[in-house]
């Protein structure tokens, strides 16, 4: 079987290009992974997805935990037969939507108890129990459980967080059962401070993982922010190993960090977008809830090659979204999804011609620019 290891195939700078091989097939990189929360990425269909150029989608412990329940999906075949879906999952630990979404929750040495935000039952999540619902679901990567923190925060607490997210690790390091083509990942933490983030790089380094990923941002610190942390956090993290910026974000962001060796992302920003009639293109983010779009017959990109995108007035788009017509989401949610897989594609050839720099020059001016205003006369 196919051992899961990432080769890198070319180097810019930090930036990597490479192939994630995987139990579920090879999935090139930098890639960004569509968020399959309930698995389902919301408005779309399975081979809707595929044909955006995703190749790999995200699953959360927490929601499947808890509806329809990870036994059940196991009992069926796993997440990919269930949800159609034959290639890779990493599915989330579940860490983040307990410390959000939980309606009264208890933190301990042990892990965290919780009352459901469906129905107010009680559950307790371990590292161990995170582990097993993980392997319950077949997800081919399997993230460690850790503690999420709102910030800002006081640097004791982050520093308490730290700590037990890498006994955390450890634990769920020892639960991990080991499998051909299958990866555990390891989950960086320590805020924006450098010295915390490097004791928790080199914590997890000594445990050993198969992917490390960097947790705790894109929680509204600023962008320069999380660029100055990621370049003191990266340097850290091994070479040959995958590298997961968890919940990252705008198109900028992507970019940005492809060029400080991230190798992987997720983000519910072009699904929930599309959902409120945000379409995101090579010039910048249009609102098609706008009245300006309403006689407007041009399509939101011409260039694209995304049905989405090159076949649909936005008069027709606008007038889906004012009319709460389940369709505009469908649509805008295709051209968000292609957007990004588009943006990887294009980072990821730039890198292999050594011109990375000069793409992501262009790739501003072109966001910069702005929409065009829609035709007159």
């Amino acid at each position: 079987m196919t051992e899961f290891r990432h080769e890198t195939v070319a180097t810019d700078g930090a930036a990597r290009a490479g192939i994630l091989h995987t139990a579920h097939g090879a999935v090139p990189t930098p890639t960004f992974m569509p968020v399959g929360t309930a698995a389902t990425v919301k408005a779309m269909t399975p081979e809707m997805v595929a044909s955006t150029g995703a190749g790999i989608v995200l699953g959360n412990t927490y929601h499947l935990m808890l509806r329809p329940g990870a036994e059940r999906v196991g009992r069926l075949g796993g997440l990919h037969r269930f949800m159609n879906w034959p290639g890779p999952i990493l599915t989330d630990s579940g860490g983040f939507q307990v410390m959000s979404l939980a309606k009264i929750r208890k933190l301990t040495e042990r892990g965290v108890t919780f009352a459901s935000h469906i129905d107010g039952s009680r559950h307790e999540l371990t590292p161990e129990r995170s582990i097993e619902i993980q392997h319950l679901l077949d997800a081919t990567i399997t993230m460690q459980l850790d503690e999420c923190l709102r910030l800002p925060a006081e640097r004791t607490e982050i520093e308490r967080a730290m700590e037990l997210s890498l006994r955390w690790a450890a634990r769920s390091k020892d639960a991990f059962q080991q499998r051909p083509g299958y990866a555990l990942y390891g989950i960086v933490q320590g805020g924006t401070d450098p010295e915390l983030r490097r004791r928790s790089a080199e914590g997890l380094r000594e445990i050993g993982f198969d992917g490390y990923a960097v947790g705790g941002l894109a929680v509204g610190e600023p962008q320069a922010e999380m660029f100055r942390t990621l370049d003191e956090t990266v340097p850290f993290l091994p070479g040959d190993r995958p590298r997961y910026l968890m919940g990252v974000g705008k198109p900028s962001d992507l970019v940005g960090s492809v060029m400080r060796g991230i190798d992987m992302f997720d983000c519910v920003m072009p699904t929930r977008s599309g959902r409120t009639a945000q379409a995101f293109t090579r010039r910048g983010t249009v609102n098609l809830r706008n009245a300006r779009h309403a006689d407007d017959p041009r399509p939101l990109d011409e260039t694209s090659d995304c049905p989405a995108a090159r076949d649909y007035s936005r008069a027709y788009l606008h007038h889906l979204v004012r009319s709460d017509e389940i369709l505009g989401a469908i649509l805008l949610t295709w051209n968000n999804l292609w957007y990004y897989q588009s943006l990887m594609r294009g980072m990821r050839q730039a890198i292999i011609e050594g011109c990375l720099a000069d793409w992501a020059a262009r790739f501003a001016e072109e966001q910069a620019l702005g929409d065009l205003p829609p035709l007159t006369g």
